[in-house]
């Protein structure tokens, strides 16, 4: 669905609001998917999309886990990157000023205790540049922190509420898929205040080389992504979207704008694309061009009329 972006007076109203934040159109590009977003500047310009979710930062820098530490799966990709990053103060100094102020960019924070992740917040939030902050409360594939915070409710709750009042940025918080109930956890951060909620990080995962009789990742788990979580990814929108009154971004899987909009029509105000990035740098556009052409074909006029649409027997 990707190809010539559409022009001429029915081209239809693609920008939608996400959590307070006006976005050009609803396609982001996740966080450890596009660095921060200079990396992929010489493919695309980061402009043209909703906006960019940078690599998550911590208070210090953090070196992650050895290699290997990706590997490719049946219609996906595992990875144990272990949430290396430059910390926020590189960030902030070094790497933010490299992109146009164009450039819609949401700042992704983890950390290992309550205390550290509101800090970040609190440094994030005195960049101006910083249009909004999304709580990584769901990594699978690190000792600390991560889904120790996001698969106990109370542990949630504490951690959004020390965010919250850290922050004075519209705040996002991402969800595990790996919870038995995640419309739970999703009402859980509207009740501490947050913003929005995005959904679904990696499921956690495990692969083995049987030659070797070893996994394939030095970390032994990883995070999985790609097109085989897409389903899943949409369940957990579709619940969620029912559950609370905040607005959701989607993601798990899009590579194309059907993938896209199929989120959009189980609830999703905004969508990010990950995984596809790797094979396809300009996937983001393609994405975008694909929901317009999508839009044209159908005679919708406003892209927020598909939020919600799905008709069900």
């Amino acid at each position: 669905m990707g190809g010539a972006r559409v022009s001429g007076p029915a081209t239809p109203e693609l920008t939608v609001e996400l959590a307070g934040v006006r976005l050009r159109n609803p396609v982001l590009l996740a966080s450890g998917t596009c660095g921060y977003g200079e990396e992929l500047a010489p493919f695309l310009d980061l402009g043209e999309l909703g906006g960019i979710v940078a690599k998550s930062l911590s208070l210090e820098p953090r070196v992650g886990h050895p290699p290997p530490r990706i590997w490719e799966t049946p219609a996906g990709m595992m990875n144990a990157i272990g949430l290396e990053n430059v910390g926020v103060e590189a960030f902030l100094k070094e790497k933010l000023p490299r992109l146009d102020e164009g450039v819609t960019v949401f700042a992704s924070v983890f950390e290992t205790e309550i205390d550290r992740y509101a800090e970040v917040c609190r440094r994030l939030s005195g960049e101006e540049r910083v249009a909004g902050i999304e709580l990584n409360a769901s990594c699978p594939h690190v000792e600390k922190g991560g889904m120790e915070f996001g698969q106990d409710p109370a542990s949630l709750a504490s951690l959004v509420r020390a965010c919250r009042r850290a922050a004075d940025r519209p705040l996002l918080v991402k969800l595990s898929p790996n919870v038995t109930s995640v419309a739970e956890m999703a009402r859980v951060c509207e009740g501490e205040g947050a913003d929005g909620v995005s959904l679904i990080n990696s499921l956690q995962a495990l692969d083995v080389n049987v030659e070797t009789r070893r996994p394939v990742l030095r970390n032994v788990l990883g995070g999985l992504t790609g097109p085989a979580i897409r389903p899943v990814a949409l369940r957990m929108v579709y619940q969620v979207a029912r559950a609370v009154r905040i607005p959701v971004c989607g993601m798990g899987g899009i590579a194309s704008g059907e993938d896209a909009v199929a989120f959009l029509l189980c609830g999703a105000t905004a969508v990010q694309v990950g995984t596809a990035n790797y094979v396809n740098p300009r996937a983001g556009l393609e994405v975008r061009d694909g929901i317009e052409t999508y839009c044209r074909r159908h005679g919708i006029s406003r892209v927020t009329d598909l939020i919600g649409a799905l008709e069900v027997p």
